[in-house]
């Protein structure tokens, strides 16, 4: 067909169809419908940042509770211990004192009277009386403290089981926000599948049933030979061809996906294993770099916006069939288009 005819025909296809209208109102729709999305992801990642926030507060408080309750159970060990030896010095003493009693009253009963001996007895008996006197209150005091002790573990107790319990009500909180998070990206996910099913769908009836051009996986793959020369990385007037269809794919493309769906398409060189060292491409890398960047420039001099764009050399090092054949180099010599999230 010559460039007059199919000119001729191009034209003849362009009018205006009476159901764009209402794709357009639709496409309205779902547009303002996916903002009201975005806000609530918004809202619900200030929320999710605000409870995490929250939950480390809470767990710094119980951390604090925690080590003071440590504190406080040593010294309710130790004034324990005290009192303990204070209980044996006071029950030595009423021993002693005891002792003493008898030995004055045996004393008195068989006439030992002796005035030094009787008075130094009671003045011993005295000062057991006052230390016994001096340990009671030191027992009461520590009884005293003992006492409030209990009550401040009570309280820190009764404060630890109430921060574990909002505790577990922000984890639980935490687990439902996840799962609610898990759910849309999910959705987006899926959102961005059906994306790339329509849009590889699209460019299998915009280029045909072609051998040298497939779609593998969730790639579109374009073999070398259909845009460069062997060895080389400048496009061919054919491969610019085939490009210039992908290119208007794409800007349709820019026009449907929401704006809040964050996606690139990648193109990736690829090369056969044959090693090619020249002064322009030292290596297969290069090469595959090379042609990577030549696919990008060229769509993006066809209107393709270029942050929706990546280019990707992998060299020999990705490839899809094993061997050394003739037929496993040519198949290995590709360039693929991934649809993907940045």
């Amino acid at each position: 067909m010559t460039l007059a005819a199919r000119r001729a025909r191009r034209q003849e296809s362009y009018h205006w169809p009476g159901f764009v209208d209402a794709m357009a109102t639709l496409l309205l729709v779902i547009i303002f419908l996916l903002s009201i999305f975005m806000v609530a992801q918004f809202m619900l990642a200030r929320d999710i940042s605000g409870r995490d926030s929250a939950l480390s507060q809470l767990k710094n408080q119980i951390a604090e509770l925690g080590e003071l309750l440590a504190l406080e159970k040593q010294t309710k060990k130790t004034l324990e211990a005290s009192l303990a030896a204070l209980t044996d010095d006071l029950t030595s003493a009423k021993g002693e004192g005891a002792r003493l009693r008898g030995l004055l009253d045996a004393s008195k009963k068989q006439g030992l009277g002796a005035s030094g001996k009787v008075s130094a007895l009671v003045n011993t008996l005295a000062k057991e009386k006052k230390l016994g006197a001096q340990a009671l209150a030191q027992v009461e005091l520590l009884n005293q403290q003992i006492a409030a002790l209990r009550r401040q573990i009570g309280a820190l107790q009764a404060a630890l089981e109430a921060s574990e319990e909002r505790d577990q009500k922000s984890q639980t909180q935490i687990v439902n926000l996840g799962k609610r998070l898990n759910v849309a990206l999910a959705q987006r996910v899926q959102e961005l599948a059906r994306y790339r099913s329509e849009f590889f769908g699209r460019l299998r009836k915009i280029l045909g049933n072609r051998s040298d051009i497939s779609i593998v996986g969730d790639r579109f793959v374009f073999q070398s030979e259909v845009l460069f020369a062997k060895a080389e990385a400048n496009l061919n007037f054919a491969g610019q061809t085939e490009l210039g269809k992908l290119a208007d794919a794409i800007k349709q493309l820019e026009g449907q996906i929401p704006v809040e769906i964050k996606w690139v398409l990648r193109v990736d060189g690829h090369t056969d294993a044959d090693p090619i060292a020249t002064s322009k491409f030292p290596s297969n890398w290069e090469l595959s770099t090379a042609r990577a960047i030549s696919v990008v420039r060229f769509l993006v001099s066809r209107g393709v916006q270029p942050t929706r764009l990546v280019a990707a050399g992998f060299g020999e090092f990705q490839p899809i069939a094993q061997g050394a054949t003739e037929e496993v180099f040519r198949r290995n010599r590709r360039i693929e288009f991934k649809l993907t999230e940045r």
